[in-house]
């Protein structure tokens, strides 16, 4: 399974009317069981992530996909914090749900996440930031070092005056940092554009217990009431962590390098009234009611591809400053007025059977004598990509066409 992220906050300026730390500590892996600074920003990813979907939920067109990065959105939004002033980093700390963080905290929890994540050679992930800045503006040396220090961020210069061949090279940074998956994210630049603030988030997956491509069918997928598609129906039967009762049946799919699918099947037409209600408090509670059970599991190969704006998104949010003539960025420069111009992201995932590296792997399970509980996608289903290490949520939406896209 492979899973890919970029969002890409474009900062303008109307570039003709304004021309008159500490070193990183070295950190080892956590322990297992440790608290680490940046698990307190589970909590706070965790609702920003729900008050995404909700959202998102609320634009999206019947029979569409939803698949987005929280943690890679919310990065994104709090490299661009450390150069907010005012109010408006006051609202995106509050949408963020930063309110009783500071942001020392907040810039060193996620210092140690990017570092976890970048120490974690074996594992197919690579979660990052860049600036792509433009050439002939000097954004503050404290904001550089903040963005450096605690964010990782690769800074590069463009000429946005050369809008094509800016985009080309933003483009390419990206495709480079997730294997070519995500193409063609920046488009259209305004040639008055300062900057361009970068987040990605690659993920390949191989499942622990990988599906036996022999036992892959033809099924019926229904995407809605009035439309059936056909898909490539895997099967297994195994021991996972299992949920289900009058609402939703749950099972968590694990993959190698402590990462795994959370998948919530609503009941038949209960969808939107799990929606309405889905929160953290019903995440950790799905969580916690996970038992080890046999389970015969029918799961779709699908790929998706969601490609979207996320303005609107964030302003209803609570950010509206930020994209407006109000905006105080005068943490990134105090000699040109900057606003968010553009907030745009695209996610891909594709599923399958094994996985890349998981082909000659075989799995073997003491199975009880009873008979399996029997779960089948056959319609829409919410699903949920979890970082154990960081207690974060990578990815999660709603796979509701699993046909729409072909990667």
């Amino acid at each position: 399974m492979r899973v890919t992220f970029a969002l890409a906050l474009l900062l303008a300026v109307a570039w003709a009317d304004h021309h008159h730390g500490h070193d990183h500590p070295r950190l080892g892996p956590p322990h297992p069981g440790a608290i680490m600074p940046f698990h307190k920003l589970t909590m706070p990813n965790v609702d920003f992530s729900f008050a995404l979907y909700k959202n998102i939920n609320s634009k999206s067109a019947a029979g569409k996909n939803i698949f987005y990065s929280p943690l890679g959105i919310a990065t994104a939004l709090s490299m661009l914090s450390t150069g907010a002033r005012g109010n408006t980093h006051d609202q995106m700390f509050s949408a963020l749900g930063y309110s009783s963080m500071n942001q020392t905290s907040v810039d060193d929890a996620y210092s140690h996440l990017l570092h976890m994540f970048g120490s974690q050679q074996n594992q197919m992930r690579n979660v990052g930031n860049g600036l792509a800045v433009r050439t002939g503006f000097t954004p503050l040396e404290s904001f550089i070092t903040d963005v450096k220090t605690h964010y990782s961020a690769e800074i590069f210069n463009v000429d946005f005056a050369k809008p094509q061949e800016a985009a080309a090279e933003i483009n390419q940074f990206i495709s480079d940092k997730t294997q070519g998956k995500i193409k063609d994210m920046v488009k259209d630049l305004d040639p008055a554009m300062a900057m361009v603030l970068l987040n990605y988030v690659y993920f390949r997956g191989q499942w622990e217990k990988p599906f036996d491509a022999n036992h892959t069918h033809k099924a019926e997928f229904h995407v809605d009431a009035n439309t059936t598609v056909m898909v490539d129906m895997m099967e297994r039967t195994g021991r996972y962590d299992y949920y289900h009762d009058e609402n939703t049946t749950v099972i968590k799919m694990p993959y190698k390098s402590n990462t795994s699918m959370m998948i919530v099947l609503p009941e038949e037409g209960r969808m939107k009234e799990v929606e309405d209600v889905m929160c953290k408090t019903h995440f950790m509670q799905w969580r916690k009611s996970l038992r080890r059970s046999s389970v015969d599991v029918h799961l779709p190969k699908f790929a998706v591809s969601v490609d979207a704006a996320l303005d609107d998104t964030l302003k209803e949010l609570g950010m509206t400053d930020a994209f407006g003539d109000d905006a105080d960025f005068s943490g990134i420069s105090d000699t040109v007025k900057l606003k968010v111009s553009k907030a745009s992201h695209q996610a891909t995932l594709s599923v399958d059977e094994t996985g890349t590296e998981a082909a000659a792997t075989t799995t073997l399970e003491v199975m009880p004598m009873s008979m399996p509980e029997r779960m089948v996608l056959n319609r829409p289903f919410l699903i949920f990509i979890l970082d154990h290490s960081a207690r974060s949520i990578l990815f999660m939406g709603k796979i509701t066409h699993p046909t729409e896209a072909k990667m």
